[in-house]
């Protein structure tokens, strides 16, 4: 029968003499604080004998049991069992209370005893915290044993399609931590909280207290103040639960961008004693589901900008610290993400606690990828699931299962479960209005997906295999995603590159060949060139393209991408630097912060000093409301023919000689030695003084025809000018090297591609790579660039050495190999030589040598390079990813387009190129 019980709001504290639950931990808490316990493991590494291992862990980990991925499936090295053993005491005192012991997670099924007594039925499960009350198997005051026995792989083949049979390194063990709670006898065992925007909210408390018991609950802020208390409640009693409903006033929703968080403290009372106290965290939110319209989150129609995270790290797998935890989110919102999604399982705690109190949306997810749960098993873990994480203002979707793994019977459960009622999703499907499709090409659909009538919310898409996905591809999605109103967002695939440290090879990092090879960050977090590239193309502050022409005025076209916060809540700065061969001046100065509302453009105007165009280039910074930077934007203001004009010296005090010999060309200024060829007017050899500078067998034209002929030779004053002759049909490209007294050589080429469609343009010289040190230059770095992943790089000057990382698979960041863009000049340092290359071309990319062959099951990524070893290029080609072509990405993934007009010489494409040989080697 219904009761009615008043709830109080105080002003004061209540009793200091309510009891509070008090937690005894049995294993360390987390990868960062283990407690040994006596372990045995059944097979693999260091098999069949009692030892010791630190908990909680993977076993592997530590040295035990075999490494498996996940389409191992239920190979036999899968099924290993570990058996653990840990001795403690209790207070004699806890004799008068409940005593449960309580487990974060255990991969897969554990049995738990306890001075030989079984504490509770077998859990099948391994992502979901689990307790048992063990209050009559203790001794009180003596030492007691604790056994549980582990089992790799789960009895119940549900369990293992589920959780086991996934696209990810599976281990075993008691992962996460393990410990006792006491409580009064009469006790709080639950809290639910549902609090909205508004200050509305409902509480369900679940207690064993009787009838005549009485709760009082207390709402604090951030700063520990109690909220006014000048508003009632009421309690609606139903057998053992509690349901509290009220209303706040001047509450501070929370938010990704302001995530304000609140306690609530309840106090259960008895014959008006208070005998129990819990505080819970939470925020004020209110999540609604707007179908064929939209996501929205107090009152605000969301843009997902997420990735996908598992839990893991090298050294530890899935056993986490609460420092990790920190880490991963203050990297994801580092990329200006505002989302997060647990693929495949529910998260650590203490994850989700960072999340409530940094800010991020969280998608949680019941552990499923192409198989699913049983109804009973997933019920129980479904409970579980929302029980644990059912507070945390972050989560705003629910996820049930991933890829074909969805148990529809479980769905209405989710409604059942939590009083929120937030969305639930299906990844992979159309489900609840939501379509979740995964790696859809861009402009997929016909009458559905992009060109239908549900909310799109892809849980994957850009699959980041190597180097592709992530930032390539973003920028036309991202712009797609943004001005369509049926669109939230997405998530990536996805955080870090999940390579395990192999205790049977040496310590070596293993991703399981390309499978693991996904992240937008290597193993130890080291940051991918896509990295840079998400973080400016999400940045919530967006900058309109803009020349820095001579009548810029300092201000600036940009557009508030926030979803809550007006611009004025930012900061803004600005640089100014020159470039010159050994030095660096720059002024700065502030800008005031424009007052721009969510969704709306305006103007940032910056306050430049009168000489502002005398600079090579303006780079201006924003900060958020916490002083982090959102990212730093770079305006080249001086042209490359600027930069070529002050570096390239003409006149000089030598003669240029020239004599023919065969097919070449011999041209000697000074020590310098240059052999062209008369028959196609590539360079065959450099010579400085005794110094060989083997650049050479170029310039040759990418995906067109090398085809200068008719070479001829004279002198325009002191300059040596040997070209060849224009022919429409048979030597319709053509080259002009011009060798001046200094030393200097131009190179002038005029060229036709071969296709009206091609993947790259330019030119190519050989080198060998095993002779290059370095590469100092000046444009755009330090993070090479694709056709569909130009975002994330800065104007400036460039010192890049040698190195052969293939990305995903070594970690040595940023690559050396690769493309790089807006390139004015530079000086490449090889054994014992260097030469120099200045350009007064716009929009030339450097490409430096060619990144080793790979491909995906599909032959979707295979990125393509131009022949030979250094090239100077005018268009470059994009890159495709594990699911999805290059072509579709998106506009930018498309082929470069250029039409020839039938070789009319007014339409070929350009460049002009000089070369210095005479460098000093000793300088660079």
């Amino acid at each position: 029968m219904r009761r009615l019980i008043y709830i109080f709001f105080l002003f004061l504290f209540v009793s200091a003499n309510a009891q509070q639950t008090e937690v005894q931990y049995l294993s360390g808490k987390g990868s960062d604080d283990r407690v040994q316990w006596d372990f045995y493991c059944t097979g693999g590494m260091n098999a069949n004998k009692w030892t010791t291992i630190g908990v909680p862990s993977c076993w592997e980990l530590q040295g035990f049991g075999n490494y498996n991925y996940g389409f191992a499936k239920d190979s036999a090295k899968g099924k290993e069992q570990g058996l653990y053993k840990h001795r403690f005491t209790v207070p004699a005192d806890w004799k008068a209370k409940m005593v449960n012991i309580v487990f974060e997670g255990v991969m897969t099924d554990a049995e738990v005893k306890v001075n030989g007594k079984t504490a509770g039925p077998l859990h099948q499960g391994a992502f979901y915290a689990f307790r048992y009350d063990i209050s009559k198997l203790l001794k009180y005051g003596k030492e007691n044993l604790l056994e549980v026995t582990v089992a790799k792989h789960s009895a119940n083949k549900s369990v293992n399609a589920a959780e086991r049979e996934g696209d990810f390194w599976i281990f075993g063990g008691i992962f996460r931590p393990v410990w006792l709670e006491a409580l009064p006898q009469q006790h709080i065992s639950h809290v639910s909280i549902n609090a909205g925007a508004d200050g509305l909210f409902t509480t369900v408390i679940n207690t064993n207290a009787s009838k005549q018991a009485l709760v009082r609950v207390e709402f604090y802020n951030r700063e520990g103040e109690k909220l006014p208390d000048n508003i009632p409640g009421t309690f609606d009693l139903q057998k053992d639960t509690l349901f509290v409903k009220g209303k706040a006033n001047a509450v501070k929703p929370w938010t990704p961008e302001t995530p304000e968080l609140y306690t609530a403290v309840f106090t259960l009372y008895k014959n008006n004693q208070p005998v129990h106290q819990v505080s819970q965290k939470f925020g004020f939110r209110t999540v609604e589901l707007r179908k064929r319209d939209g996501i929205y989150v107090n009152g605000v129609k969301v843009k997902f900008k997420g990735i996908n995270r598992h839990s893991f790290r090298p050294e530890t797998g899935r056993t986490l610290s609460k420092q990790n935890s920190i880490e991963d989110v203050l990297l994801i919102k580092e990329m200006n993400m505002n989302a997060v999604r647990m693929s495949h399982y529910p998260p650590d705690d203490h994850f989700l606690d960072v999340c409530d109190s940094l800010g991020l949306f969280v998608m949680d997810e019941l552990a499923g990828w192409h198989g699913h749960y049983d109804t009973p098993a997933g019920t129980k873990l479904l409970k579980e699931m929302i029980g644990h994480d059912i507070n945390h203002p972050s989560i705003v979707l629910w996820s049930n299962g991933n890829e074909g793994g969805h148990n529809i019977d479980l769905d209405s459960l989710f409604t059942e479960f939590d009083p929120q009622q937030r969305p639930v999703v299906h990844p992979w499907q159309l489900f609840n209005g939501i379509e979740t499709q995964h790696y859809r090409q861009y402009n997929y659909g016909i009458g559905n997906y992009d060109n239908g009538h549900d909310i799109v919310l892809p849980t994957e898409f850009l699959h980041g295999q190597y180097d592709g996905g992530h930032g390539a591809g973003l920028e036309d999605y991202w712009d797609k995603m943004w001005r369509d109103p049926l669109h939230a967002g997405g998530f990536l695939w996805d955080f870090a590159d999940q390579a395990v440290v192999r205790k049977d090879l040496n310590d070596s990092l293993d991703t399981d060949k390309h499978r693991g090879a996904d992240g937008i960050l290597g193993p130890h977090h080291e940051k991918e060139g896509s990295f840079y590239a998400v973080k400016q193309i999400w940045s919530p502050v967006y900058f309109e393209r803009r020349e820095m022409t001579p009548d810029f005025d300092g201000r600036l076209t940009i557009e508030n991408r926030y979803l809550y916060t007006n611009l004025d809540q930012c900061s803004f700065s600005w640089e100014l630097k020159r470039f010159g061969h050994t030095t660096l001046t720059n002024k700065k100065g502030g800008a005031a912060a424009p007052s721009i509302a969510p969704g709306a453009k305006g103007l940032l105007e910056l306050k430049l000093p009168e000489d502002w165009n005398t600079y090579d280039a303006l780079y201006v910074t924003v900060k958020d409301r916490n002083q982090m930077e959102l990212f730093t934007w770079s305006f080249p203001i001086s042209l490359p023919g600027k930069k070529a004009a002050e570096i390239v010296k003409k006149a000089g005090t030598g003669a240029v000689q020239i004599n023919t010999m065969d097919s070449l060309y011999q041209i000697r200024v000074k020590e310098l030695q240059i052999s062209i060829s008369k028959n196609t007017g590539l360079l065959v050899s450099v010579k400085n003084g005794n110094r060989s500078i083997p650049l050479t067998n170029g310039p040759r034209i990418q995906e067109g025809i090398t085809n200068f002929k008719n070479f001829s030779h004279r002198f325009e004053g002191k300059n040596l000018i040997i070209e060849s002759a224009f022919d429409k049909k048979e030597s319709f490209n053509t080259l002009q090297w011009t060798i001046y007294p200094s030393g200097w050589v131009r190179m002038d080429v005029h060229y036709f591609p071969l296709a009206l469609h091609t993947n790259m343009l330019g030119v190519n010289f050989d080198y060998p790579e095993s002779q290059m040190r370095s590469v100092t230059y000046m444009g755009n770095g330090p993070y090479r660039v694709w056709k569909n992943r130009m975002k994330g790089t800065a104007f400036g000057v460039w010192n890049k050495q040698y190195n052969n990382t293939e990305t995903g698979e070594q970690w040595v960041y940023p690559e050396f190999k690769g493309y790089y863009s807006n390139f004015y000049g530079g000086y490449f340092n090889g054994s014992d030589q260097r030469f120099a290359v200045a350009t007064e071309t716009e929009g030339l990319f450097l490409r430096l040598f060619s990144a080793a062959p790979k491909t995906d099951p599909w032959h979707n990524y295979e990125p393509l390079f131009p022949d030979g070893a250094i090239s100077f290029m005018q268009a470059i080609p994009a890159i495709g990813n594990k699911t999805q072509t290059s072509e579709t990405t998106g506009p930018m993934g498309q082929k470069n387009i250029f039409y020839d007009y039938e070789k009319d010489p007014g339409r070929a494409l350009k460049m002009v190129l000089y070369f210095d040989f005479s460098s000093n080697p000793e300088a660079k």
